[in-house]
């Protein structure tokens, strides 16, 4: 996988075409854009680049979730949300047309679990709508608001009554709403 930017290997392109929802002329793209992002020095599959750069691009730039996004693709140890290759190919797979509802939900999931904790409480439904709403003066619910949007979303959601929202009770909240699939994409 030491392979430079000039050209994708074809043994590789194969691989990510099997092993993603992408064709081979996203993969393609997807590889001449990563690349675009990398010093000439550093030019190298096995490179990384800093969730800053990514966040560049103009698709995730105006994303209220770009770094959730960086954070929950990111195979980083150090979990400072920067992208291989292949973690940018598996973002751009997750968020594409050809992605099932199920992998769509899924990562949605675990982008909104802002602590990573594998339940929506209410401290993510809380960040989860301000990022959505704009987290500023003029935009912010009320706590009032806020405890009121939250509670009627657990009652829409928790099926179980536990006080959190987890990912089977969240894909069953997603099922009803086919416009969700649809607008859960980045396209290069």
């Amino acid at each position: 996988m030491g392979s430079t930017a000039s050209q994708l290997p074809k043994d590789l392109l194969s691989e990510y075409q099997e092993l993603t929802f992408l064709t081979k002329q996203e993969i393609l793209l997807a590889y001449r854009r990563f690349f675009e992002l990398l010093p000439k020095d550093q030019r190298d599959l096995n490179c990384r680049i800093a969730m800053e750069k990514i966040l560049t691009l103009p698709e995730l730039k105006s994303n209220p979730f770009r770094k959730r996004i960086c954070s929950v693709f990111s195979t980083s140890e150090d979990k400072d949300g920067s992208l291989t290759f292949e973690d940018f190919l598996d973002l751009l797979s997750a968020f594409s047309d050809s992605a099932t509802p199920e992998i769509k939900s899924h990562y949605a999931f675990r982008i909104f679990d802002f602590d990573d904790d594998g339940t929506l409480d209410r401290g993510d439904l809380e960040k989860l709508v301000n990022s959505l709403t704009g987290d500023t003066a003029d935009t912010r619910l009320t706590p009032e608001e806020m405890k009121q949007l939250i509670s009627n979303i657990l009652e829409e959601s928790d099926i179980d009554k536990d006080g959190t929202v987890n990912l089977s009770e969240f894909q069953h909240v997603i099922s009803r709403s086919p416009d969700f699939v649809s607008s859960f994409k980045i396209v290069l």
